[in-house]
């Protein structure tokens, strides 16, 4: 896992990249804020009132007391076109995560880490509002970084959406293998099911077959197939058997799980008996890094998304 961080690392250290922290009373964020800051390859920005981060050299913003707070009001009125009225924001802003949200959208910071005392809507419903999801993107999704040792997969989504069709699919795994290759992984994305290429045939099946189309539709140069077990997606000598002909199967490194429960269950079942360590839900799809964190997490866990959302900031 070290190796892993210590790659991204090295990939950040010439871009003095800014991560807004929004939690700034909760100890596990103060606790990797220093840790971040001590180290100079991101800059941590600390929101809240927490003079003795200040006096270990963190940056912390006091919404309270923030002279360009004038600006972040007009951006987030300007943003929402008509939604919103000034008065409005000025009492959003009052809430951390929308303060944190509009410092990313102006440009003040790179991107954003919370959750460690916010629910995941109260994470996401401000980036969706105020920094939206790319062109051509309907929804964003949640992947995790699967490492053990040297050997890193990319697993969605885990987090968001709870029963995607099949343009959701699509879109998923498009979004998932450029995670993979903005964290050094060279995607092989699986579609998966509990059928290999026609074995078994429903409408749960049908959908992931269908959402093959539709990536190939978005992207022809993809390495990608489905539907695939994950036994077929994985070993070799299933894939032989299953799939021959598969330009995926038995090397699979990004896997697409049909729905919210089959990806949380599995990327939880990698973590507790595959001896995986899972850093995310990165979410995928937003014009900006914002990502969420569980409010179980430790301060090794927000120190870790907060150099892999640096590192998204880059793509």
């Amino acid at each position: 896992m070290t190796h892993f961080i210590d790659q991204v690392k090295e990939t950040l250290r010439s871009h003095k990249q800014s991560i807004v922290l929004p939690e700034g009373t909760d100890p596990r964020i103060q606790e990797a804020a220093i840790r971040l800051q001590q180290e100079g390859i991101i800059t941590p920005i600390v929101i809240g009132d927490v003079p003795e981060l200040e006096a270990q050299g963190v940056r912390v913003i006091n919404p309270e007391t923030y002279e360009a707070l004038d600006e972040l009001v007009e951006a987030f009125v300007e943003r929402r076109k008509g939604k919103t009225t000034e008065q409005q924001a000025r009492e959003l802003l009052q809430q951390v995560n929308y303060f944190g949200t509009l410092l990313v959208y102006t440009g003040k910071a790179h991107g954003l880490v919370s959750g460690a005392a916010h629910t995941t809507a109260d994470t996401v419903r401000p980036a969706l509002q105020i920094i939206k999801t790319k062109p051509g993107i309907k929804k964003t999704s949640g992947a995790f970084i699967m490492v053990k040792d040297e050997t890193r997969y990319v697993f969605a989504d885990c987090a968001i959406t709870i029963a995607p069709d099949s343009e959701d699919l699509a879109e998923i795994a498009v979004e998932s293998a450029k995670t993979a290759t903005s964290f050094g992984i060279d995607p092989k994305v699986a579609l998966l099911s509990f059928s290999t290429k026609g074995s078994a045939v429903s409408p749960e099946t049908e959908k992931v077959a269908a959402a093959l189309q539709l990536v190939k539709e978005k992207n022809p140069t993809l390495a990608v197939d489905g539907e695939l077990q994950f036994d077929a997606s994985l070993v070799p000598s299933i894939a032989s058997k299953k799939a021959p002909d598969s330009i995926v199967a038995g090397q699979a490194n990004v896997f697409v799980f049909p729905s919210l429960e089959a990806g949380n269950i599995g990327y939880k079942i990698a973590e507790r008996l595959g001896g995986f360590e899972a850093i995310g839900p990165i979410l995928q799809g937003l014009n900006q890094p914002v990502n969420d964190l569980s409010r179980g997490c430790s301060a090794e866990d927000v120190y870790k998304l907060s150099y892999l959302t640096a590192a998204q900031s880059l793509h």
